[in-house]
């Protein structure tokens, strides 16, 4: 299998070995092609008359990249994700020659101080056999994967940690290392290749590792592998943006059922996906995998213009006066507006969508005019800069105790990408009302998951609590982090979503060209046919975007396979979102 990104090779050539040249299944090698030398990856051996073939002309380093079920893994991905075989395979491949190295024997652990858990921390050694499994809990997840993980480190087999950012994996890491010590194995993107590589080969030959890392690990051979954790499943950075728009937890649910490895999907809100596949699922001992929530209606409070409502200033005010550390949590502008008056939300009278560009709804494109409660004619952008927000935090509670999360300060003003390691207690939530009416169909499970982990800063216990904003106080999202029980709302919402034909009850996925050819829509059409329903062409942002749709979307992976190849060998710029989040 040549080490060459297009769908042509995919099924590999035939070269013959020489003597003196030990190869098999994901040995890499170097071959001759088209008059130049190429990398590429042993994929099968067979017997048979060599004398017409091209000869493999040397073996690269000492270890296979794979075994013959992984590579079924990877032939699964290469379909799914209608990718070539290649660009699945290197995933897998270290940046640099992988090298054999003989590791000592490891003790078992013995005597190790086995920290308070949840009751989600039952011993995965103890099941019969693999299965997938849900936690859900808060952010701290270092000490149940330690206690589940570790009689089965002592045995000699090994496990893989997931988690969504390069920052939260090193964290882990650290956790994890101060409990299980040098059985962890880092693994991150801002290592270097050589360290990298390093770490690559550990996890693919040293028994009793424990493996913490990003979504690209998810394709990382593991010695003895007994059970993988993905932290966040439901996390955006757990999906690749680029072609192959791969995800971890499906990759590693494909290689679960063919390696037969447990699976355990962690976080503050299961998504639609995890549950369908039917998993039991554990929560914390408390029955609150998040703590108290108070929730503020907007339309009934004084302080028309000001981000921080009177109950949230109160509160504000009281937690810098006893030393309380608070976290004012806003999230980027998004295309929802309100009422500049009653702070109602506004919708589209004719299809409902919450989206709007200069008053016309960018789902259906009808203007909205007036506010249809009080007939107000300004409406507010919803979404405020980290800038804004502190500027009127300053002006409640004065400039020296307001920063970001590195500050020190008493009032963190942050987004998302400050949650991760954040301990206050107190959680505002300046405006809980743009993430529930984003335009897209998964955005009460988003909402949710995204404010449970705003609220969860906070942690749980007397004196800690969460308080949010919102105009919209009867949401059903709202409803479910007063209530902290996600479980509920995403069953429902997985069940709307079917209804209409999306995932998990249906398969979708995004072909996006730029310059495509003329008879673009043509062609794709016939080569779908009957295999999905095929919405489009539409222009967005310069490019050409169709929609595929259907309860199985297999056959019509295979069928665009062709179609995506002769517009790629004609210059044109391809991208496939194979299950978009953003639709």
């Amino acid at each position: 299998m040549p080490d060459v990104p297009s769908f042509s090779v995919d099924d590999g050539f035939a070269y013959a070995v020489p003597e003196g040249i030990e190869v098999g299944v994901g040995a890499i090698v170097r071959v001759p092609l088209g008059g130049r030398r190429v990398r590429g990856w042993v994929v099968a051996e067979s017997e048979g008359d060599a004398a017409r073939l091209k000869s493999v002309l040397t073996r690269s380093g000492d270890l296979p990249v794979f075994d013959t079920r992984f590579l079924q893994v990877m032939r699964w991905a290469a379909i799914r994700y209608v990718a070539p075989l290649a660009a699945v395979l290197n995933k897998a491949t270290p940046p640099n020659l992988p090298r054999a190295r003989t590791w000592e024997e490891r003790p078992p652990l013995v005597g190790m101080s086995e920290p308070p858990t949840p009751r989600m921390a039952d011993a995965l050694a103890a099941r019969k056999r693999p299965s997938t499994e849900t936690w859900i809990g808060g952010e701290s997840w270092a000490a149940p994967i330690a206690a589940s993980i570790a009689p089965a480190l002592s045995d000699g087999r090994s496990g893989l940690v997931i988690a969504p950012t390069v920052a939260e994996s090193e964290v882990l890491s650290r956790e994890l290392a101060s409990i299980l010590g040098d059985r962890v194995v880092a693994s991150t993107s801002a290592e270097s290749d050589a360290d990298k590589t390093r770490a690559w080969v550990e996890a693919a030959t040293r028994p009793g590792s424990l493996v913490v890392g990003t979504r690209g690990s998810a394709f990382w051979p593991v010695r003895h592998l007994a059970v993988a954790f993905v932290v966040g499943e439901g996390r955006r950075g757990m999906k690749d943006k680029s072609t192959p728009t791969t995800h971890a937890r499906q990759i590693l649910l494909k290689r679960s059922q063919v390696e037969r490895f447990g699976l355990v999907l962690l976080g503050l809100v299961p998504t639609a996906e995890a549950l369908a596949l039917g998993t039991s699922h554990r929560i914390p001992a408390t029955g609150r995998p998040w703590g108290q929530v108070e929730v503020v209606d907007r339309r009934t409070e004084n302080g028309v213009g000001s981000l921080i409502g009177p109950t949230a200033r109160a509160a504000l005010r009281a937690s810098v006066a006893a030393g309380t550390r608070v976290l004012l949590f806003t999230h980027r502008r998004s295309t929802a507006q309100r009422c500049g008056r009653c702070k109602a939300l506004r919708r589209c009278s004719r299809c409902g969508s919450g989206a709007f560009d200069e008053g016309i709804c960018i789902r259906c494109d009808a203007r909205s005019e007036d506010c249809p409660e009080c007939g107000f004619g300004r409406f507010e952008m919803l979404g405020y800069g980290v800038s804004r927000v502190a500027d009127e935090a300053a002006r409640v509670v004065g400039r020296e105790n307001v920063g970001d999360g590195a500050s020190g300060r008493l009032v963190v003003v942050g987004t998302e990408r400050d949650l991760p390691g954040l301990s206050v207690g107190l959680t505002i939530v300046v405006d809980a009302d743009g993430p529930m009416v984003a335009p897209n169909y998964r955005a009460a499970e988003d909402a949710l998951r995204l404010l449970a982990r705003a609220i969860a800063a906070a942690g749980r216990g007397r004196g800690r609590r969460g308080l949010i904003q919102t105009a919209d106080p009867s949401h059903p999202v709202i409803e479910a982090i007063r209530r902290a029980d996600p479980i509920t709302l995403v069953r429902v919402d997985s069940a709307e979503r079917a209804a209409a034909g999306f995932p998990p009850g249906g398969e979708l996925m995004v072909l996006e060209v730029e310059d495509p050819p003329v008879d673009a829509a043509v062609e794709l059409h016939e080569a779908v046919g009957e295999r999905a329903d095929l919405l489009g062409p539409a222009d967005s942002g310069g490019r050409t975007r169709w929609l595929l749709q259907g309860k199985d979307l297999t056959a019509a992976r295979i069928a665009v396979r062709s179609v995506v190849s002769r517009w790629r060998e004609g210059g044109a710029r391809v991208r496939i979102d194979a299950d978009p989040v953003d639709l």
